[in-house]
């Protein structure tokens, strides 16, 4: 994965060495069954949490994740989170990285992360959450808006794919805050570079 970025590009494959977790995607429902136990599970004990990444977008209408699955906790409540997702029968997975813990089940990893590009995860960013039902269960879902936010402030020169963004930024557009996107990315010359393409493909207006 690369570092910083807390949702690994479209079609990124565990090593090998990962547990000897599957290197290949699986298939649509095996994950999403992955992602209901582990918000079933969270949800028991009343860890507050949201869907993030690929499967937050596809909740909203975009396209289906074809990699892991990720939620959002508060740095407070990560402890407590893996302590229940491994008392319910979830693997433990080894992460290089200290924002985020991994877990798996059924060959299938889900990212639980505490801190994003936009900041670590708090009561005010749950809070702009939406309630959804995602294949049945209800939680609570990332807005749009952060959910780029998040992609766009990762961009870099060893993480500049803008294939996903597009696809997200074109099935979500019209539920996107674009006056704050473009403010809270000016710093950032990749994300610059996506919103220009953006508008040269009218995805968006200038």
């Amino acid at each position: 994965m690369v570092p910083g970025y807390p949702f690994p590009p479209v079609g990124m494959r565990l090593p090998a060495e990962d547990d000897g977790y599957l290197a290949e995607v699986p298939a649509f429902q095996e994950q999403r069954e992955v992602l209901k136990s582990v918000a079933t599970s969270l949800k028991r004990e009343s860890i507050p949490f949201a869907l993030a990444g690929g499967y937050a977008v596809w909740a909203r209408g975009g396209p289906e994740s074809d990699h892991d699955v990720d939620f959002i906790i508060r740095p407070d409540d990560a402890d407590a989170a893996r302590k229940t997702l491994l008392r319910d029968g979830h693997d433990p997975v080894d992460s290089n990285e200290d924002w985020l813990d991994k877990v798996g089940l059924h060959g299938i990893v889900v990212d639980v992360i505490h801190r994003l590009p936009i900041g670590e995860v708090s009561d005010e960013l749950l809070g702009r959450c939406d309630q959804l039902s995602v294949d049945s269960v209800r939680m609570l879902v990332m807005q749009p808006t952060d959910l780029l936010l998040c992609r766009l402030l990762a961009l870099g020169e060893n993480a500049c794919d803008f294939a996903p963004l597009l696809g997200w930024s074109r099935s979500l557009r019209e539920q996107i805050d674009w006056t704050t996107v473009r403010r809270e990315t000016a710093g950032n010359p990749f994300a610059r570079a996506f919103l220009g393409l953006l508008a040269d493909l009218e995805v968006v207006v200038p």
